[in-house]
């Protein structure tokens, strides 16, 4: 059976069925996993992080292959290399774009100016207030209780989103702990239109990283991410925690770029002592791997279940 739709401004301005945004995971987020995400219904992100933009090109072909529905397209500004990064993404007729990772000013107008529709990542009110000024569209308003990289100040999602949503009037999307239908509904009590899946879409049935990963995270407790590099340099982070993660919580590191060491061992190969996995403190509460599909109609399901439940 399937669960009736949740209609918010986010479903209305991008065309999706259900308010729920893949995270944009550097290599993960390519076309396999993000047309399943789209393809059940929710928004479909391709990543630009890795840097890797032929390939990226490609992906972007694949899933038009893949999904007669709506995706877009995430620019991490602290990781883009190729200053013409908005004509790239113009060029392939992407409609949506989620930014993060830095200023709003500097995309935002020329991507609106193309006629894109603009969701700025924030960690802070003062980040969602300049990416007002900026012009964005929408906000993704993201907790500390996230997987990877963080305001050093970091903020949980219960203080967080509404805060945030008191002072905006464009629709926000909450990130940082959601995972069902129960976390999706006190993320619309606190004000929010949409919400954000990482680490649970990270560990579905189409993710492509490795199944040690996926079997770390089903088996992990609540506390078993690391918060790392709050001290600097460079961004805070959080990971799950591994013997490597673990060292650095209590040691730090003068480089965490370089912690990372062999990504491609760690997502795909399956030594998570290889460098660091970007894990959110939710896996506490994933038990299983599930089709997205199967994932994103549970969600809405649980959803309508526990708004009925506080109206009863």
């Amino acid at each position: 059976m399937t669960a009736k739709p949740v209609k918010t401004r986010i479903t209305e301005m991008l065309g999706i069925e259900k308010p729920i945004i893949q995270a944009a995971m550097g290599w993960i987020a390519r076309s396999h996993l993000s047309s399943a995400v789209s393809n059940a219904g929710g928004m479909g992100i391709i990543e630009t992080s890795s840097g890797e933009l032929d390939a990226v090109r490609e992906e972007i072909l694949k899933m038009r292959d893949l999904t007669d529905k709506p995706f877009g397209v995430n620019v991490a500004q602290a990781f883009v290399r190729d200053p013409n990064i908005v004509d790239f993404i113009i060029n392939q007729g992407i409609k949506f774009v989620t930014t993060s990772a830095g200023d709003p000013m500097k995309y935002t107008s020329m991507l609106k100016e193309a006629g894109l529709t603009v969701f700025h990542v924030v960690p802070s009110l003062q980040g969602a207030l300049r990416a007002i000024e900026a012009g964005v569209d929408g906000l993704i308003v993201e907790g500390g209780e996230g997987g990877g990289f963080k305001n050093p100040k970091d903020v949980a999602s219960m203080v967080l989103i509404p805060l945030v949503c008191e002072h905006v009037n464009v629709p926000v999307v909450a990130a940082g702990g959601i995972t069902d239908g129960r976390t999706m509904a006190a993320a619309f009590a606190l004000g929010a239109e949409g919400v954000l899946m990482g680490t649970r879409i990270l560990s579905s049935a189409e993710s492509p990283v490795h199944q040690n990963w996926k079997d770390a995270i089903v088996n992990a407790e609540a506390t078993d991410t690391v918060f790392l590099n709050r001290a600097g340099p460079g961004p805070a982070l959080r990971a799950l925690r591994t013997e490597r993660t673990t060292r650095l919580e209590t040691e730090g590191s003068p480089n965490i770029f370089g912690e990372f060491a062999d990504t491609q061992a760690v997502y795909f190969g399956g030594d998570l002592e290889a460098g660091i996995a970007l894990t959110g403190q939710v896996a506490g509460r994933i038990r299983d791997i599930k089709p997205v599909a199967q994932l994103f109609e549970e969600t809405i399901a649980e959803y309508h279940a526990t708004i009925a439940r506080l109206a009863g």
